[in-house]
């Protein structure tokens, strides 16, 4: 016979993560504000939320941008150390990355549309650490 914490065990909880098409927008979207190598691009994205981006991956994302025209890079051979791959955005890059965004406004809309629905009390915008705060006062 089976125990209730033995069937809560068998039962596969969804996986919630961050969507996996996000990576690329978010890769453009810290480009369009700075050029910048691979490694220090994968911090910044790290920084992000996405803890887990496995860099074999992260690099071949980067040259299939590369490949479709949504990213340029150069080799920078004048800083200290060894060469390094220096990438920037393409006006390409920049257009998907506005209708990546134009897209995902209308998300928020219906995801606001949801919570306030869900629950009429509930904030998505409010944070656990907020309301913390707000309990030590």
């Amino acid at each position: 016979m089976e125990n209730s914490s033995d069937s809560n065990k068998n039962e596969r909880q969804p996986n919630l993560g961050s969507p996996k098409n996000f990576l690329i927008p978010l890769m453009l979207l810290h480009l369009r504000d700075w050029n910048t190598h691979g490694y220090e691009l994968m911090q910044k994205i790290s920084q992000f939320g996405f803890n887990s981006v496995d860099q074999g991956n992260f690099y071949r994302i980067l040259r299939q941008l590369e490949k479709d025209d949504m990213v340029t890079s150069e080799w920078d051979t004048e800083s200290g150390g060894p060469a390094k791959r220096i990438y920037s955005i393409t006006k390409a890059g920049e257009q998907y990355l506005e209708l990546w965004a134009s897209s995902l406004g209308h998300y928020q809309k219906m995801l606001d549309q949801f919570f306030s629905l869900y629950n009429p009390f509930f904030s998505p915008y409010t944070s656990r650490t907020d309301e913390q705060n707000e309990e030590d006062e």
